[in-house]
């Protein structure tokens, strides 16, 4: 009787942790160093380029949202309404495009370039996603950015690192859990977010390391 009773907030905290632990901006501020020291190969180069898109990518993006949040713009730092979340996106492609610019005037390693690259397009769908495409019928549709962010990042060290580091898809299988668990998105949104993290993040990132000269 006492599991029974203390199953679903047990589930409820794993979700909670999960969704904090590996939300966007955590990936988003941790993967670039770590594509970066493959890429530059010295502690120098990866904190330099790692800093900049993680900065550029995560650190003011999350300012703007927490700020937005405080003053009760949106509803958390998670923006999970929907209709919240045009200003964090304009935020992101705005500061990206700008550590973007940085990257190629600085010289950057290509693979950091294709790194920001990846991610700028991912945020360009998920824009059009979230406020133009109709889905179902429906003109806008609140696809998971967490799923998306962890999906992406996941085939990114796989390719960067080697078939091995596909064990952080249990990182992705996790968060995707744990956004339909808080009951912040449905089975689909996470889905699709995944599929969206692989194919505009993970395959994007492929193609542009293997031709950008």
């Amino acid at each position: 009787m006492t599991s029974d009773t203390t199953s679903p907030t047990v589930a409820r905290r794993v979700a909670r942790l999960a969704t904090e632990v590996l939300a966007p901006w955590v990936w988003v501020l941790g993967l670039p160093p770590v594509i970066a020291w493959h890429a530059d190969g010295t502690v120098g180069g990866a904190l330099l380029w790692g800093l900049i898109v993680g900065i550029t990518g995560s650190v003011i993006p999350m300012i703007v949202i927490i700020r937005g949040a405080r003053r009760g713009r949106w509803d958390s730092h998670h923006v999970t309404n929907r209709e919240g979340r045009l200003i964090p996106f304009i935020a992101c492609v705005g500061s990206l495009g700008c550590g973007i610019a940085i990257l190629v005037l600085g010289g950057a390693p290509r693979q950091m370039i294709a790194l920001a690259l990846a991610m700028f397009a991912s945020l360009v769908v998920s824009i059009a996603i979230t406020f133009a495409l109709p889905v179902g019928g429906v003109r806008g549709w609140k696809i998971s950015m967490h799923a998306g962010v962890a999906a992406g990042s996941a085939v990114i060290l796989t390719i960067t690192y080697g078939p091995w580091l596909a064990l952080v898809a249990g990182a992705v299988v996790l968060v995707a859990w744990s956004r339909v668990e808080l009951g912040d998105h449905t089975t689909a949104q996470v889905v699709a977010g995944s599929a969206l993290g692989l194919v505009v993040g993970g395959l994007p990132y492929w193609w542009l390391v293997a031709n950008l000269t």
